[in-house]
């Protein structure tokens, strides 16, 4: 090997290396950070404030958010049922009835484009449980809910005055005794509770970028992110999952191309998205955290640099106003009554 070989070769060794000690700097600058912010008191409820890499547009907030929510603890279907979140119709029949009273409801129940949920107070045990066609037991009483508020929007009113109609005619057929709430102020409830819904529904995505024209193989990102954690799912993104099971953020291809277990070693990619669904998460501005040591740990193994939309390089300071952003969200919501990554937000977020 010639002395002008092994000058490159010394040249090109000082400049991963030189890469990496910058990477793993950002990281404890970033994490300094933290430490800082965790010892500051929490910052008062405040309206939720855009910018570039907000990928989902809110609703302009209002001064103060209205308490629209109670959290409540428990995970079965029946047990969330909520006045606030759902049109309620109750029947209560003369005589325990089969799943079979319903029979002119059930071919139906997909045409209203929201989601409902049927429970029944089971005769012999008192327990209310989730009905469908083929439930076995006998019923002493049947609510019938369908959710008014989603990421769709609130539920039209022509739809809800049908759903109204056909199980008041069904209880009219039984005799049974009805608890048929007016649709007007349903949905009058329900526009109030979408308002609050848009002025926090945001997602954060930070864009990490190949530098210069080297393509990124699908099968370097793998190994990198799976050291962290991330695993591939089938809808063709990364996830980092919780304790849980419940998904924190994700990694996926910048133009949405998935990521196929078959094709990894193949593929190239110039562009990735962490992308951080708000109102979908627990502690958000710590999942935020969380996402930005992910980047920062893995940008100089896959020689990448992590851009807004715009393409410009997220300084320390943009990063830190964009997790101001994502707490301003979080506070909002926990000052509506509404739990970021509870079983109602993701009732509604969905």
């Amino acid at each position: 090997m010639s002395e002008f070989q092994k000058s490159l070769l010394i040249i090109a060794l000082l400049v991963v290396a030189a890469v990496y000690v910058y990477g793993y700097w950002q990281q404890w600058r970033y994490r300094r950070s933290l430490d800082r912010g965790h010892d500051a008191p929490r910052s008062e409820p405040r309206a939720a404030v855009s910018q570039p890499t907000a990928v989902a547009a809110a609703a302009p907030a209002q001064e103060s958010a209205e308490h629209f929510i109670a959290e409540k603890p428990a995970a079965e279907a029946c047990d969330l049922l909520d006045n606030t979140l759902d049109y309620i119709v109750s029947m209560t029949p003369k005589f325990p009835v089969s799943a079979d009273i319903l029979e002119a409801f059930w071919p139906r129940r997909f045409d209203y484009g929201k989601t409902i949920q049927t429970c029944g107070c089971n005769a012999a045990t008192g327990a209310w449980e989730r009905v469908i066609p083929e439930s076995p037991a006998s019923y002493s009483e049947l609510k019938i809910a369908m959710q008014l508020v989603d990421r769709n929007g609130v539920i039209s009113d022509t739809r809800l005055a049908d759903f109204r109609e056909l199980l008041g005619e069904i209880g009219r057929k039984q005799d049974a005794d009805m608890v048929l709430p007016l649709t007007d102020t349903a949905l009058e409830r329900a526009r109030e509770l979408d308002n609050f819904c848009a002025s926090v529904d945001q997602m954060i995505g930070l864009n990490l970028i190949s530098r210069g024209e080297r393509p990124l193989f699908a099968s370097e990102v793998a190994r990198a992110v799976q050291q962290s954690g991330m695993s591939l799912q089938a809808d063709g993104t990364f996830h980092q999952f919780a304790d849980d099971g419940a998904t924190l953020y994700t990694l996926a291809v910048s133009d949405g191309t998935p990521f196929q277990h078959h094709t990894l070693d193949q593929m190239q990619v110039k562009s990735l998205t962490l992308l951080l669904d708000i109102p979908r998460v627990k502690e958000p501005a710590k999942c935020f955290d969380d996402m930005i040591l992910l980047a920062l740990d893995i940008a100089p193994a896959l020689r990448v640099t992590l851009v807004d939309d715009q393409r410009v390089i997220l300084s320390e300071g943009a990063i830190a106003h964009i997790r101001d952003s994502v707490d301003a969200v979080e506070q909002r919501m926990l000052a509506g009554g509404l739990v970021p990554g509870s079983a109602q937000a993701l009732r509604l977020f969905s």
